[in-house]
């Protein structure tokens, strides 16, 4: 059989060769290092035979595919563990995620707390050193209903029972067997260094009206070095907390009077956020958006017709009834639907396209209480959301122009470790996507050019395409080297469909328009919290709400304190006063931790001579100056910051 390369290069293999004897026939430390594999796109087993011509892909450690197969094994070891050591304790999932994996599990009589951590960690390295093969092996469904019935494996069962017979399969390694899909390393033996992180709990399925089982949480590395590394991280991570810097800096708050996962933006946060929307304004205007304002809720029948009711409607808060008989109104999980019905309010020609519609729109998802996180994940957000309405060949240049922008923040924000990831359909399956090939074969390759124009080295991902279009995806590094997701263009063709846009093109013939949603911000919330923990809090100079505090050394020089505020506000530098009662050491150390970039101390030659003592945050005493050349020093570093 002939083995295709990425390279595009072919071996020849007899029939039957595993990816790992594949690997081995490239070269031994390849075959040490090689974590997992796909075959002709599909996850693939590194020990499970491929039969017939193929393409294969061979991943280590520094993908994340190797790590997903690394830390899924993990996941099985985890279970293993507890399997020996709290007998009677029943599974339900156990997933790799981005950081390591997960558990669920019905602990029966047992009690697990964090004390048992180090007694989890200690069994399932001795479990990964005695290098179990990890096998696969296929499954009837009624051995498989047999199997895990006979354990009482009633959650195991819940989920065999929604599987299509001759699609199921068991991975078994020691004494435990888990009904898994895989894949999986083929041994235990590269688990080197295990940490349990920690518990919490997690309805069965998601479903509070369920079970509540114990989620356990872990990760694993192949060298005790890299865990070492990973918990320094989550030590520097638990400094840069966007709670625990928000409440600091007064900048945002919650209220479980005014309901869960719902934020209070404070005087410092609401200046700190509209900074950036002004930010943002500025950028669209100069290409060509154009600003809209949409109501907070809308015609149950509109997110039937967008097909957000039938995607949102179980999970989503419940719809509001008016005093008219059968009216229902939605709180907004989305704003295309408003911004497609603004479209419509015209009829619109080619000449009108591309037409550009942006928002700071407030949409409502009901999260459940256990999901919810600080700023990032929250049931009110505001998206800084534009949709562009578009003909099939402006696709191309209107990506260039909206991946500018993006870039642009970036640049402005010192985001300067981003990847992209483009999202293609899977040609193999085409019948679950909408739109014809012709539209898809032009948006795929407009966004391949473009990335290819901008120079950006794309990651592409073929079969991750929403079922209405490909999409490109921007992740950023944050000073610690945390992963996040950023700008998001997504291409669509169904809500054109679904709401039966059109226009009228150069050959006086109806055209179907285009629409591209993007939000390079993704959500104000979440946007905020990621740039304080990538910054610990010490934003740029431009945004951040208050630039200087003036500490006077007593309440002598409180009036000459005002007065020098009142001169900087003229210039357009944003300060403080800190007339409080205490000494000027306690002063500095308190303003601080607020992450104020100067402290200007005054005392009785600073009033006498119209002077400020100026010290920056992080670099000590800067000397006097006069309260117009620290105006001056402060516009320059925001001028160059922004320019």
């Amino acid at each position: 059989m002939n083995i295709t390369f990425p390279d595009n290069s072919v071996r020849e293999y007899p029939e039957g060769t595993t990816p790992l004897e594949i690997a081995r026939s490239i070269s031994p430390r390849l075959a040490s290092d090689v974590l997992a594999a796909k075959v002709n796109g599909e996850d693939w087993d590194l020990s499970r035979p491929v039969t017939g011509d193929a393409t294969v892909q061979l991943f280590k450690w520094d993908t994340p595919e190797g790590k997903h197969a690394f830390w899924h094994s993990s996941a099985h070891l985890l279970a293993e563990a507890l399997q020996e050591l709290y007998p009677g304790v029943k599974f339900g999932i156990g997933p790799a995620i981005e950081n390591g994996f997960y558990y669920d599990i019905d602990p029966g009589e047992n009690k697990l707390t964090d004390d048992d951590f180090g007694k989890i960690e200690k069994k399932m390295l001795e479990l990964a050193q005695r290098k179990e093969a990890i096998v696969r092996r296929d499954i009837s469904k009624a051995d498989a209903l047999k199997m895990f019935g006979d354990r009482g494996e009633k959650y195991k069962c819940e989920l065999i029972s929604e599987l299509e017979d001759g699609h199921i399969t068991t991975y078994t390694q020691g004494a435990f067997t888990d009904l898994c899909r895989g894949p999986h390393i083929p041994d235990t033996s590269p688990i080197k260094a295990v940490k349990i992180l920690s518990l919490a709990g997690a309805y069965w399925r998601g479903d509070e009206k369920r079970d509540q089982l114990v989620r356990v949480y872990g990760i694993t590395f192949p060298k005790k070095k890299m865990l070492d590394e990973y918990l320094a991280m989550l030590e520097e991570a638990k400094k840069r907390d966007h709670r625990k810097l928000g409440k600091e800096m007064e900048l945002f708050a919650f209220s479980q009077t005014v309901g869960q996962g719902l934020p209070l933006w404070l005087p410092k946060g609401a200046a700190l956020r509209d900074r950036l929307e002004q930010f943002l304004r500025k950028i669209q205007k100069q290409y060509g958006y154009l600003q809209v304002i949409t109501p907070h809720i809308g015609n149950k029948q509109l997110y039937v017709t967008s097909g957000h009711w039938a995607k949102y409607g179980k999970d989503s808060f419940q719809p509001i009834h008016t005093p008219e008989e059968g009216e229902e109104y939605m709180l907004k999980p989305m704003n295309c639907p408003h911004h497609c019905e603004i479209y419509k309010t015209s009829p619109r020609s080619y000449r009108d396209l591309p037409l550009r519609l942006a928002e700071f729109g407030t949409v409502y998802r009901y999260e459940q209480s256990g999901e919810l996180h600080g700023l990032t994940r929250v049931r009110g957000f505001t998206q800084d959301d534009a949709h562009i309405f578009c003909a099939p060949n402006q696709i191309k240049d209107e990506f260039l122009k909206v991946m500018d922008i993006i870039l642009y923040i970036f640049k402005a924000l010192k985001f300067d470790n981003y990847e992209a990831q483009i999202s293609l359909r899977d040609p193999n399956n085409k019948t679950k996507y909408i739109g014809s090939d012709e539209n898809w074969h032009l948006a795929e390759q407009a966004i391949i050019e473009a990335c290819a124009e901008k120079g950006l080295n794309a990651r592409t991902e073929t079969g991750e395409a929403a079922f209405y279009g490909p999409k490109l995806d921007f992740m950023v590094r944050d000073a610690i080297g945390r992963r996040w997701q950023l700008g998001t263009i997504q291409v669509d063709y169904n809500l054109p469909e679904r709401f039966g846009l059109e226009y009228t093109g150069s050959d006086n013939q109806k055209h179907r328009p285009v629409m591209i949603h993007r939000a390079p911000f993704g959500s104000m919330e979440r946007f905020v919290a990621v740039l304080l923990e990538h910054t610990a809090g010490k934003l740029p100079l431009w945004l951040i709400p208050e630039q200087a505090v003036i500490l006077p050394i007593s309440e002598k020089y409180n009036d000459y304190a005002y007065e020098v505020r009142k001169q900087l506000d003229q210039a357009d530098v944003r300060a403080m006063v800190d007339d409080r009662n205490e000494k000027i050491g306690k002063k500095i150390r308190d303003n601080e931790l607020k992450k104020i970039p100067y402290l200007l101390v005054v005392g009785e030659k600073e009033a006498a001579e119209g002077l400020v003592a100026v010290r920056r945050q992080g670099e000590g005493d800067k000397g006097a100056m006069t309260i117009q050349s620290f105006a001056d020093l402060i516009n320059a570093e925001v001028a160059a910051m922004t320019d």
